[in-house]
Order: structure tokens, then sequence, then C-alpha cells
């Protein structure tokens, strides 16, 4: 596949992926023999991948890092595992900063509610009454 076409299918500009392979985010893409980037599958997996960890907030240094490891063969699969181990336990500990936080605002949120509610009840109760004659 084309830059371009590999740009609509993920969403991602070919700025954007030309940088991934620049910085080592994703491994060299293969390319034809004029030098134009020729987007394989294994390519593809690539980037869906780093699409989905940098989507999850992983760190793009944690991920170069694994990129670079995976490069140098099985001999450093313990070690890519560790640094997928250390993210996820990064965003589990940010889901529970989120999950935290999201329980406060509904606690806010709730507490609006009430006071509204008690407004609404007090204007109900004054068009109810009757007003005095002038």
């Amino acid at each position: 596949m084309t830059i371009a076409e590999v740009s609509r299918k993920y969403g991602l500009t070919a700025d954007t992926l030309r940088y991934y392979e620049r910085i080592g985010l994703i491994p060299p893409v293969p390319r034809t023999g004029g030098g134009i980037r020729d987007y394989d599958e294994e390519s593809c997996g690539w980037i869906e991948l780093m699409k989905c960890m940098r989507k999850a907030g992983v760190q793009i240094e944690a991920l170069i890092e694994y990129v670079t490891l995976f490069r140098k063969g099985d001999e450093t699969a313990g070690a890519r595992k560790a640094i997928l181990i250390e993210q996820r336990n990064q965003l589990m500990d940010r889901m529970e900063d989120i999950r935290a936080s999201i329980e406060r605002l509904d606690k806010k949120i709730e507490r609006y509610e009430q006071e509204m509610t008690a407004a609404e009840k007090r204007l109900q109760k004054m068009q109810k009454s009757p007003r005095p004659e002038a």
C-alpha cells in the first residue's frame, strides 16, 4: 500500500507516518525499486499497534525502546515484555485516577442537580401561591 492509502486507512497524515518511521516508532517500511514506501501487512500491523498504544497514552520513548529491542531479536523478549508490563501498570494507575476523577465529578453534578431541584420547587411554590393585588 502507498503512504496515501495507509494514511487514509489509519487516519494518520503522511508526515506522521514518515515521522514514526524516522524516530524508530515503527520499523523501516519496505520500499519499491524506485524508493517509494510500500506498506505491507507487517508494516500496517506496527502502525495499528503504535496508534493503539499512543491513543492509550503510552510514552513514545517506551515504544521506541520496544521497537529497538524487537529488531535485535528473540533474546530481547524478556525486556520487551517488561516494557509492556510497565506500560500496562502505568495505564492501570491512570485508569484508577480517571475513575476517581469521574466519581468526584459525579458527586459534584449530583449536588448541582439537587440544588436545581430545590430551586425549581421554590419557583413552583411561588407560582402557585396567590399574589397580593396592587
